[in-house]
């Protein structure tokens, strides 16, 4: 039966994504991005890593994290309608200097984050194979972000992204099925009566900087921020807080459903064990999560590339050309990816992104205290800066 759930769900996203009128709108088109990197990336290793670090609390933990990211989009959101038009005026050179510091951060970041994505493609592939290695996870990396160096120095990365659209709908596809098949599975737990072990929720002053350090599972919502030349303010706005709606309801809803198996989650291994612990759901399902990671992970590694050869361009007003800037791109990533393990480029990328989202926020907040209908909204933007560089000071990697 939980096969038969997944095929079904799964079908029916894919047919949704791909034939239906709504799927072609405007809104959808602008929402599917930040949908797709949100939950992209982090869903399957954000449950491992919470499980492990907070065991029965786990969904509380990733609540906590889908409302911090909620917050941050706001400020965003209000930099979309506020700020940008302020900016094109070019009066305020504090708000002009700070956001053009937050591109340069964000490029730092982008570097980070393709680094990100490829050591989780490389832990998904090993672990379809029973193989846990940090070591072979980084040599696999490595190739392919040589891979995505070569494509990049010799055009080619572009016209690889435009996979990118069927890789999100089979990555959508094959989430609806598994959150499918979970229901299935708990709801026969729930019918014949049977009884599972739970796990202890753990809470202490050290889990605070382990869940800080997570931030990057929920990010990708602030890709909306540089789509200005494809759709208007009002449509970015709405679809960076549908994006991060949908989102944070699928993260609460895997969670819940996860909990017969967390156990198994905290005995597994690496940052992929959701995939091994997926077998006792389902025969096809470790495949269909590892072919999904895969195409998701590097689809979102060569549109992280992409953006930050755009973001190096135009914060060194054209002087390094595109060719140039993916060679960059596979320098800096080669080096965190050498000095670095999985866990740890994840707090890294999670460290990064919280110093963008510091940033943002404080534009919000320098542009707000301007307005006096917005006073009040000032302080929260201040708040939030507050929080997005504890964030950036204090995160760090949890445990394997």
């Amino acid at each position: 039966m939980t096969q038969i759930a997944f095929f079904v769900v799964a079908i029916a996203v894919v047919v949704f994504l791909e034939f239906s009128n709504f799927s072609r709108s405007k809104e959808w088109q602008a929402t599917i991005t930040p949908l797709a990197s949100i939950v992209g990336s982090g869903f399957l290793v954000s449950a491992p890593l919470l499980v492990r670090s907070f065991g029965g609390f786990a969904a509380p933990a990733m609540m906590v994290l889908v409302f911090l990211a909620f917050f941050f989009g706001w400020a965003i959101r209000y930099n979309i309608v506020v700020v940008e038009s302020e900016l094109d005026k070019g009066r305020d050179k504090l708000l002009s200097s700070v956001e053009e510091l937050s591109h340069i951060i964000l490029a730092f970041a982008y570097f980070i984050s393709v680094a990100y994505y490829l050591s989780l493609l490389g832990s998904f592939l090993l672990t379809s194979f029973g193989i846990h290695s940090n070591h072979w996870g980084t040599v696999i990396a490595l190739g392919l972000l040589l891979g995505i160096g070569i494509l990049g120095w010799s055009g080619g990365a572009e016209r690889v992204a435009r996979l990118e659209r069927f890789a999100t709908t089979f990555n959508l596809a094959v989430i609806g099925g598994f959150l499918a098949s979970l229901a299935v599975m708990n709801s026969q737990i729930m019918l014949d009566g049977s009884a599972f072990s739970a796990v202890a929720g753990k809470l202490s002053t050290a889990s605070i900087p382990v869940l800080l350090g997570l931030l990057v599972v929920v990010q990708g919502f602030e890709t909306t921020r540089f789509t200005g030349g494809r759709f208007k303010a009002d449509t970015r706005t709405k679809a960076m807080r549908d994006a991060q709606l949908i989102s944070g309801i699928i993260y609460l809803v895997f969670f819940l459903l996860l909990l017969p198996l967390y156990k198994d989650l905290q005995q597994g291994e690496g940052v992929a064990a959701v995939i091994t612990v997926a077998g006792s759901v389902g025969l096809i399902l470790p495949a269909a999560l590892t072919i999904a990671a895969m195409g998701s992970q590097i689809s979102a590694a060569l549109a992280d590339g992409i953006g930050n050869v755009g973001l190096i361009r135009e914060v060194t007003h054209g002087k390094v050309d595109a060719r140039h800037a993916y060679l960059l791109v596979t320098v800096i990533g080669m080096g965190i990816l050498l000095a670095t393990n999985v866990n740890e480029v994840i707090s890294l990328a999670s460290r990064a992104f919280a110093l963008f989202y510091a940033l943002q926020c404080f534009v919000a907040f320098e542009a707000a205290r301007k307005r006096p209908q917005d006073k009040w909204r000032s302080f929260a933007f201040l708040m939030l800066a507050i929080v997005a560089t504890a964030i950036f000071m204090f995160g760090h990697a949890a445990a394997a």
